[in-house]
């Protein structure tokens, strides 16, 4: 059987991770792991609700050293974590709240004042490597969010492959900060199996504000990678703040425009890389926007199209799965990409994808953040109309309509446009679909 190691074969003074500015060995984070790993029950699956991402990284793998599974929701929603939670036997909760978020479960708190290491060495557990550890669920921004499960050796081996793609780009290893929810497949990727299993150091900080985002840069050491959305890092540009050195930035969740990242990279004077993925596959390519429209896959994974659909294989896939996005494909390993086939929109007879509408609003003078969304399908799924909800203060839907005009078809421009002080984001910078079906209702009437 072939197994792998938990945590890699570092020396132990090795700094893994940073709490609040104070390092943290491999001894000291082994030491959590284990000694939690001695307190769960025997079960066959746990809910991981830490807050914080180091007591997050400390449970996944006191979990995986105990072949206990990981469920993962995607949303602190109480009526989502019990969703999820239906129809699993045995399952607890751990997490570091004083007190229990879903009361109805068996609560295993730990942090500061709960289950502590002894300080005592320990060797390190080996991982079968087909040992399911995780089940992430789809962010619901096309629907209700769906289970997927996860390897200890397919985690194992994406990660690996990021590594070796970013740190290219870097020059090495990095400490890793994300402003992205460590739950989601892109976070618990880059946000934490690649620093602690591909050579960095893991920030247990998860910083939205601007001001905190560089608080948590600079508690870090050089070089630092941050990782982040479009939306996070339009915001953080736009607070015009002094941001801490960076080896370079990722990017993630949504469609990162060239102009985004061109100016980013001029304000930073770091290189601005994009990844892709989906939580059925995991990430499989990058690209830096302002050098290349291109994206090029990790080493093993091939792409090919069949009756219309694009499907990848090898590396880290367990099994070859479909994409469900529109891409236009360059060889195996090179694609251009359209938008997601949930995204791709007929009005009238024309079609037009709603990240390409999205730039061109986001785009415009004095917005602040915007959204297309369709109220409406008739007949053969052919959209009648598009609205827009958007956060522009001291602009005017009037204002905004005759903005657009010049950059899109008549049958695109949006009506109505409304007005709304944020949009509905979560942690990744998107809006799922129940709190856009919520907007719909509330602000746009039926079509007549």
């Amino acid at each position: 059987m072939t197994t792998l190691p938990l945590l890699p074969d570092t020396p132990a003074g090795a700094v893994l991770a940073y709490r609040n500015a104070r390092a943290v060995g491999r001894h000291e984070f082994l030491a959590d792991i284990l000694a939690l790993a001695e307190h769960l029950p025997n079960t066959g699956h746990v809910l991981n609700l830490c807050m914080d991402r180091y007591w997050f990284a400390v449970a996944f793998f006191a979990a995986v050293s105990r072949q206990i599974t990981s469920l993962l929701p995607n949303s602190a929603a109480a009526e989502h974590m019990a969703s999820v939670s239906v129809g699993v036997p045995g399952l607890v909760c751990v997490g570091d709240q004083a007190a229990p978020l879903l009361p109805q479960l068996p609560y295993l708190r730990l942090g500061e004042a709960s289950v502590r290491n002894t300080g005592h060495a320990h060797d390190t557990p080996r991982i079968p490597f087909d040992q399911r550890v995780a089940c992430v669920f789809t962010s619901g921004s096309t629907g209700q969010p769906q289970p997927h499960y996860k390897t200890f050796g397919s985690l194992h081996q994406s990660v690996s492959a990021e590594a070796g793609r970013i740190w290219a780009a870097t020059g090495g290893p990095c400490a890793v900060l994300g402003t992205v929810p460590f739950r989601h497949m892109y976070g618990l990727e880059s946000t934490v199996l690649l620093p602690l299993l591909g050579g960095g150091q893991m920030s247990a900080r998860t910083p939205f504000f601007a001001a905190d985002v560089v608080s948590a840069l600079a508690e870090l050491p050089a070089p630092r990678l941050l990782v982040t959305t479009p939306f996070h890092l339009r915001t953080l540009l736009d607070a015009n703040l002094d941001i801490p050195a960076l080896a370079a930035l990722l990017s993630a969740t949504a469609p990162l425009s060239s102009d985004l990242a061109t100016r980013a990279e001029s304000r930073l004077g770091a290189p601005v890389m994009e990844i892709y993925g989906a939580t059925e596959t995991g990430q499989l390519a990058t690209r830096r926007p302002t050098a290349n429209a291109e994206w090029e896959t990790f080493g093993g994974i091939t792409l090919s199209q069949r009756h219309g659909a694009t499907v990848a294989a090898g590396g880290h896939l367990e099994f070859e799965q479909a994409l469900n996005d529109t891409v236009e494909l360059i060889d195996a390993s090179h694609f251009r990409l359209i938008d997601r086939n949930a995204n791709m929109i007929n009005v009238v007879g024309k079609r037009s994808s709603l990240a390409f509408l999205n730039h061109v609003i986001t785009s415009l003078p004095g917005v602040r953040d915007a959204t297309f969304c369709v109220p409406r399908v008739g007949e053969n799924s052919e959209v009648s109309r598009l609205a827009a909800f958007v956060v522009a203060p001291g602009l005017s839907p009037a204002d905004i309509l005759s903005a657009l005009r010049p950059h899109l078809d008549p049958v695109f421009l949006p009506r109505p446009i409304i007005a709304l002080d944020a949009l509905p984001r979560d942690g990744n910078g998107k809006i799922s679909a129940s709190a856009m079906d919520a907007l719909i209702a509330l602000h746009i009437s039926p079509a007549r």
